[in-house]
């Protein structure tokens, strides 16, 4: 039997007897520039949209004549258990969930402009609040000074005795 390794790469030719190797690679040990075409870094995870689903659901169940949807399938370059992972979230609702814009949901223009007018307003009445309280304070202060400065009688006062020794 042949020993057989993996690469790390998923596909075609993933898997290799040991010691067999492709041109590619073995000049890529030899220090020829740039990355190797073999080697990918990071494998990416395909996403699929619902709109993209539902469209391979209704071309798959469209086909009619055998081997139709094989032919569907490859071209795409998908699974026939994508195909059936997608009928079962079709059937319970799910691919229409996933057509929602993600994020919050946009707010109502009027509800927008009522929290503006709010904010408003309650900037006003704090605004007269401290109008009313230094208006206050002005009124308590003139009546203050007024007693303050007001002549005491018209008579003259008699001048203080000095104190007896």
């Amino acid at each position: 039997m042949l020993d057989v390794k993996e690469n790390g790469v998923g596909g075609r030719g993933a898997q290799r007897a040991a010691g067999e190797r492709s041109a590619a690679v073995a000049d890529a040990g030899r220090g020829s520039p740039g990355p190797t075409p073999e080697l990918i870094e990071r494998p990416r995870r395909r996403r699929f949209t619902a709109e993209y689903k539902l469209r391979m659901l209704q071309q798959a169940e469209a086909c009619t004549e055998p081997g139709e949807v094989g032919s569907l399938l490859r071209r795409e370059g998908l699974y026939t258990s994508h195909l059936s992972t997608w009928r079962r979230q079709r059937d319970q609702g799910a691919l229409a969930a996933l057509r929602r814009s993600r994020g919050r949901p946009k707010r109502n223009p009027i509800e927008v402009e009522n929290a503006k007018l709010r904010q408003r307003a309650e900037r006003a009445e704090a605004e007269l609040a401290k109008a009313q309280k230094v208006i206050e304070v002005q009124g308590k202060l003139s009546a203050l000074l007024e007693a303050w400065l007001e002549p005491k009688s018209a008579t003259p006062a008699a001048p203080a005795k000095a104190p007896a020794r």
